[in-house]
């Protein structure tokens, strides 16, 4: 089992130097919103920028087999970007992103440093987003170049926001608000290149359609296909095409279908078929059910839910590669990639709100088997706190604990490795 690790003292220095107590924070923010944003407070142009200081722990054992050296990396990201004014509805957008590593003690999947665990946060900069957008089409944006796509819950589409580098995609999206059909929004577009969150670039051929349409009070009813086809040798066998509909009304802590003012509903009903494609070289097909019940008490929400995703072996499993997967089956990130007997992850979740909801406390129970449920891989604790000061600052505490079952393939390294996470973390963004 692995052991918690109790030296503190570097990650609390450096979130105390990344965060200012509330009061100076009372004093400075204005100031610094004025000095960053044109005009009217960013509607014309902005410069933007966004601090992120972590100290993530990372202890493993392997069952039985020689277990990698715990690793610790302490890094600092920074954005900066400049947003320009409407210009007859024109708008451009440059954003430069750089992480720092303050020590070397982990395997960042760049360093070479393969005899510790992994913590995918290279120390890299990079042009992370290069964009022009035109608004000229009423109730229609049009976005070409290198930009962050987030599509639904990214599951499917997403920019990895976890990680300290984030996924952007060069492509072209088109967004249009349907204002004679109430409440229906087309996101339709393009993906070319994937510039991943170790800063490596993946070429795709990928058209994407979601298609939102909200009802009513009930929530949202979403449509989607995503063809993705990898067209490099290395990677062929990610491409995949997916379809499924989705119904939900939980976004975020505080939504919910209101019973009373004080209690309410949450659910989601999910469902998606997905099949090989374009350079994939293994015929297949996989389905994914996706379904949460739960209530809302005052400022407490529960859930239960179930999400499965099939597997019928090596290269034959639903997946989403594009997708921001650490916020789905634990935070351990022991299934970022589907096992080959499928996954169903079976949890429950609590999510409680302080102080108008700047405080933000959750705890997830997973409980993972095969497709099946009769192969256990093993059960997940993982609980966070975050506490947020104003619009611009918020530090986080997050731990996430995997205890490996009772299905201990070699194969399957994943299924017999006992992880403990710990992060701490305090960000700046404007």
């Amino acid at each position: 089992m692995p052991k918690f690790h109790k030296n503190l003292s570097l990650p609390a220095a450096i979130l105390s130097a990344s965060v200012l107590s509330p009061a100076a924070l009372a004093g400075t923010t204005q100031a610094i919103e004025d000095a960053l944003n044109f005009y009217h407070y960013g509607k014309n142009g902005a410069i933007k920028f966004d601090l992120n200081t972590r100290w993530e722990d990372v202890n493993q054992a392997q069952g039985g087999r020689p277990n990698p050296k715990t690793a610790n990396a302490v890094t600092s990201r920074l954005r900066i970007g400049l947003l320009s004014p409407v210009f007859h509805g024109l708008q451009g957008f440059a954003e430069y992103e750089g992480n720092l590593a303050m020590d070397d003690d982990y395997n960042s999947t760049r360093n070479n440093n393969t005899a510790y665990s992994k913590i995918p946060d290279p120390q890299k900069s990079e042009l992370n987003q290069l964009w022009l957008s035109y608004n000229g089409i009423a109730d229609t944006v049009i976005k070409g170049g290198r930009q962050r796509i987030k599509l639904d819950d990214d599951r499917f589409i997403g920019n990895v926001g976890w990680r300290q580098m984030e996924t952007t995609f060069d492509s072209v999206l088109i967004t249009h608000n349907n204002q004679q059909i109430f409440g229906l929004t087309v996101n339709a577009g393009y993906i070319g290149n994937v510039n991943t969150f170790t800063s490596t670039t993946e070429n795709i051929n990928a058209p994407i359609l979601n298609l939102n349409y909200k009802v009513g009070d009930y929530g949202n009813l979403v449509g989607y296909g995503y063809w993705m086809d990898y067209t490099e040798t290395e990677n062929a066998n990610k491409s995949n095409q997916s379809y499924g509909l989705r119904m939900n009304n939980y976004q975020k802590p505080g939504d919910s279908f209101k019973i009373s003012d004080n209690y309410g509903l949450v659910y989601t009903a999910e469902y998606s078929y997905q099949q090989d494609y374009g350079h994939g070289t293994v015929a297949y097909s996989a389905e994914r059910y996706n379904f949460m019940g739960g209530f809302t008490a005052y400022n407490v929400t529960f859930q239960g839910a179930v999400e499965q995703l099939n597997g019928n072996g090596t290269n034959k499993t639903f997946d989403t590669p594009l997708g921001t997967n650490h916020a789905f089956q634990g935070w351990a990130d022991l299934f970022l990639v589907t096992p080959k007997n499928g996954i169903r992850d079976v949890f429950g979740t609590v999510v409680s709100t302080f102080d108008q909801g700047d405080i933000v406390l959750t705890g997830v129970y997973h409980d993972f088997t095969d497709d099946t449920g009769q192969l256990q891989y093993g059960q997940e604790v993982d609980v966070s706190a975050l506490k947020k000061f104003g619009k611009h600052y918020s530090i986080l505490a997050k731990y996430a604990y995997y205890s490996a079952g009772s299905y201990t393939p070699v194969a399957d390294t994943f299924a017999n490795t006992d992880t403990q996470k710990i992060w701490l973390q305090g960000n700046i963004s404007f």
